[in-house]
């Protein structure tokens, strides 16, 4: 039990000891799009079901799954650019490499807060709909959670815009 416990730490500080990238590398894809291809970003924030966090390099090597939310990505040359996504998954690498892997990803400023509210009024009634149908209503629970970010994503893109249209 000694050599075991002896052999992880001298594994772990090796590993955390290794010289790390101060560049970090991003990948951040879904079905309708690559959004980044290997780019070089400052940080990125993401929504994940134990928590929101930012990742910048030399972050912890993780893995995480995506709750539906906004994506931030801050890019090398100072511009910020968020995302909506509906799940996913997260994997962080030991040499600064970070993959976004996305079921749907939106740039926030093209969401419709009218649809989103349409959509979230549907999946509202898929649930009262689904009656004793356990897995009906789980599926329709999910909706609710996805259509309830997308309603503040898009509330927050509107705010966003009006605030930059409007006269000081």
């Amino acid at each position: 039990m000694a050599f075991r416990t002896a052999n992880f730490a001298v594994r772990r500080m090796m590993t955390t000891s290794a010289v790390r990238s101060a560049d970090m590398s991003f990948t951040f894809a879904a079905p309708n799009a690559v959004l980044y291809n290997k780019a070089v970003v400052k940080q990125v924030d993401v929504p994940s079901f134990s928590g929101s966090f930012g990742i910048l390099p030399s972050h912890v090597a993780s893995l995480a799954v995506l709750k539906p939310g906004v994506v931030t990505v801050y890019e090398e040359e100072g511009a910020t650019k968020k995302f909506f996504v509906s799940s996913g998954s997260i994997t962080i690498n030991d040499d600064s490499s970070v993959q976004i892997l996305a079921e749907e990803a939106h740039p926030v400023e093209d969401l419709d807060p009218a649809a989103a509210k349409e959509a979230l009024a549907a999946a509202q009634a898929a649930v009262n709909a689904a009656g004793a149908d356990e897995t009906a209503k789980a599926e329709a629970m999910i909706a609710v959670e996805v259509g309830e970010a997308l309603v503040a994503a898009a509330n927050r893109s509107e705010e966003h815009t009006s605030e930059l249209q409007s006269p000081l």
